[in-house]
């Protein structure tokens, strides 16, 4: 299955309109030889960056090995939206850790999306940040439940703008297709890989060496730690995997008790052409990057030049669906019938780490190895955060690192060769829930 998935995501990464609108530096060398550091971090992505940089910050020696290129996986292809909250909901925090641990989870949610903000004028990141977020319900059912969902949000402190019945959704999000939306200003939206090359870049002025094209292929544990690689070494006193679930493609056995407990689910994007501003303006009300509340949801909005980047369509089996780029213009056609045959100038995706309750899972392997995983839609606010706090549990401030490892995740049944078909029957019954309204 390694090999297949990799393959696989290389080739949902050539038409990227992320890929085509940043400029890289040539890639880095990759490891040779042998080198000290105080800690070693698997993995280029956001959460791997951040945390670079936040221990950095605290005068400790970096180094990052990446598999493929900074930002080359899911955080540099997802839909570029930044939202308050968690995928799996504020029950299941309540459920497991009570009330007051629930608010401070959900408030450091809210704290992640500021901290994007401040990283981007702190260091002077362009990535096209803006604020905004509009959520959407199809059916009466599904609006029930936004309704609850806005007024949870208006609780805990992120007030919201509540529209029902089409003709008043209509000034927020001009679709035939939705009964009910809330509009708030918290969440917002960016273009990703210039995010995560942005942070990399300050990474690396405060010290940080990241290795490219360096995959780990072995972790050897114990008071020092050891990463190893195809042609070196990294010997460090702590460590943090923060691969995803490209980790075990690389190397299987780097943390074999964490991969079962989550899973790679593919999802989608198209880019149009440019459209005029004055229907931008007209389809989506302040510029907001949009989604529903179905279980397989739709997720879009306008790039920086106008573009409408449209996601969704996920694939629960590592292969990629038929016919994507039609299917996925179609599907816009469907939300927005004044897009029906706008040119699609760009359709890529890759593999988002979904664990089974949809809440983060981060952790500890003895006393020094980190990880973080699980992110499970929302990381590119939450890997913000996560480095963070795994910066701070490593110096010794491990308390508000310990509220998410008290969280509790299963392993997907069916072992290592039934894992993904059960997957994907579950997520047919979700379809179908979601027909049904």
């Amino acid at each position: 299955m390694a090999a297949s998935l990799i393959r696989s995501d290389t080739q949902l990464n050539q038409k990227s309109y992320y890929e085509a609108t940043v400029l890289r530096c040539p890639a880095d060398e990759p490891l040779h030889g042998a080198v000290d550091a105080d800690v070693v971090i698997v993995g280029a992505g956001l959460a791997g960056l951040s945390a670079a940089l936040e221990m950095a910050r605290r005068g400790l020696k970096v180094v990052v090995l990446e598999a493929d290129r900074i930002g080359g996986g899911a955080s540099g292809r997802n839909g570029g939206q930044v939202i308050v909250g968690y995928a799996s909901g504020q029950a299941l925090f309540e459920e497991q850790l009570g009330a007051d641990d629930a608010q401070r989870a959900w408030d450091m949610s809210v704290e992640a999306v500021d901290l994007v903000e401040r990283r981007v004028e702190q260091y002077g990141i362009d990535c096209d940040w803006v604020r905004g977020y509009t959520y959407v319900a199809e059916t009466r059912k599904k609006a029930r439940a936004l309704r609850e969902e806005a007024d949870d949000h208006e609780r805990r402190g992120v007030p919201c703008e509540w529209a029902e019945g089409n003709d008043a959704v209509q000034g927020l999000v001009k679709s035939p297709r939705y009964v009910a939306a809330f509009h708030e200003k918290r969440s917002g939206h960016l273009h990703p890989l210039k995010y995560a090359l942005g942070l990399a870049q300050a990474a690396q002025e405060a010290g940080v060496k990241i290795y490219e094209r360096t995959p780990v292929t072995a972790f050897q544990r114990g008071s020092q730690l050891r990463a190893i690689t195809g042609q070196g070494v990294v010997t460090a006193r702590f460590g943090l995997l923060a691969g995803n679930c490209m980790l075990p493609e690389y190397g299987p056995m780097v943390a074999p008790e964490i991969a079962p407990r989550i899973m790679p689910v593919g999802t989608y994007i198209i880019g149009t052409a440019p459209i005029e501003q004055a229907l931008s303006d007209r389809l989506i009300a302040h510029n907001a990057a949009v989604c529903d509340n179905n279980f397989v949801l739709d997720y879009y909005r306008f790039s920086a030049e106008r573009r409408m980047l449209f996601g969704g369509r996920v694939s629960y089996t590592t292969h990629t669906p038929g016919n994507l780029k039609e299917v996925m213009a179609k599907r816009m056609g469907e939300v927005f019938p004044e897009l029906v045959g706008t040119p699609v100038d760009y359709v890529w995706g890759g593999f988002v780490d979904i664990s089974m309750n949809r809440a983060p899972d981060f952790g500890r392997l003895g006393d020094n190895l980190y990880y973080l995983q699980g992110f499970s839609g929302h990381g590119v606010a939450l890997t913000g955060l996560a480095g963070q706090l795994v910066a701070d549990a490593v110096v010794g401030q491990a308390e508000r690192f310990d509220v998410f490892t008290r969280l509790k995740h299963r392993e997907f049944p069916g072992g290592a060769m039934l894992r993904t078909p059960s997957l994907a029957l579950g997520m047919l019954w979700h379809r179908m829930k979601d027909a049904l309204g």
